[in-house]
């Protein structure tokens, strides 16, 4: 492995943890010694990555330093290809269907011809296939989920009913067949899962909801025993 390589990847190991590790644990991943681990770390932060720590101590890498997109390996690349595809093709949201497909096009213009050339020949295709429409934009939600606020919404049961709801939105799930959006109901006093096509209609509110997403979100997976994504 060359110099370079490894350099890249410590800083990948250093991105997927957001606690301190310790050099040794890094060396042992890398397969090199703990003083050629030492030696990095201090080329990596001579080069501008803001690795904090010491030996004996740990390291980590402050949020805000990214990798730079030419540096994707080729599975990478059809990893972000595949997913981008997904989601301007399946997202069912204008808006993040469009910005899937912009960042994906700003991807491709910084990356090596040979890559690009990749992106370009992919054989990963993502089949539109059929999902209820919505009559909602789906944007408002997720940016009520970003905001932390509450939405009023209508909401038509199984049963062709309609009911007003006042709800706490902190995720969206994509299934092939719908949208759901989970969220507090304060009708219910509980959490429920609303389907985004039987959503009528909804209304922004600036209010905030008055429990943090981060701790919502987690109580549902406890609740609902998913693991977080890796």
């Amino acid at each position: 492995m060359s110099r370079t390589a490894r350099l890249l990847d410590l800083l990948q190991l250093l991105r997927n943890r957001s606690i301190p590790v310790s050099g040794t644990d890094l060396a042992a991943e890398l397969g090199i010694s703990i003083r050629t681990l030492y030696r990095d770390i201090a080329t990596l932060q001579a080069q501008g990555a803001d690795v904090v720590g010491e030996p004996g101590l740990g390291y980590v890498l402050r949020p805000g330093f990214t990798l730079p997109p030419l540096m994707f390996s080729a599975d990478e690349i059809e990893a972000i290809v595949l997913g981008s595809r997904w989601v301007a093709a399946k997202a069912d949201d204008a808006r993040l269907s469009q910005s899937a497909q912009q960042a994906l096009s700003k991807i491709t213009a910084v990356l090596p011809a040979a890559l690009r050339d990749r992106v370009e020949a992919t054989n990963l295709l993502v089949a539109r296939g059929v999902t209820a429409p919505s009559s909602v934009d789906a944007s408002q939600i997720r940016l009520a989920i970003r905001n932390e606020t509450k939405l009023l919404i209508t909401y038509r049961g199984p049963d062709g009913s309609q009911t007003q709801r006042t709800i706490w939105p902190f995720l969206i799930g994509f299934f092939d067949e719908a949208r759901v959006v989970a969220a507090w109901c304060e009708m219910r006093q509980d959490v429920r899962h609303f389907r985004i096509d039987r959503i009528t209609a909804l209304s922004p509110r600036a209010e905030r909801y008055p429990q943090r997403r981060a701790v919502m979100l987690k109580q549902w997976r406890a609740r609902n025993n998913v693991a977080p994504p890796s």
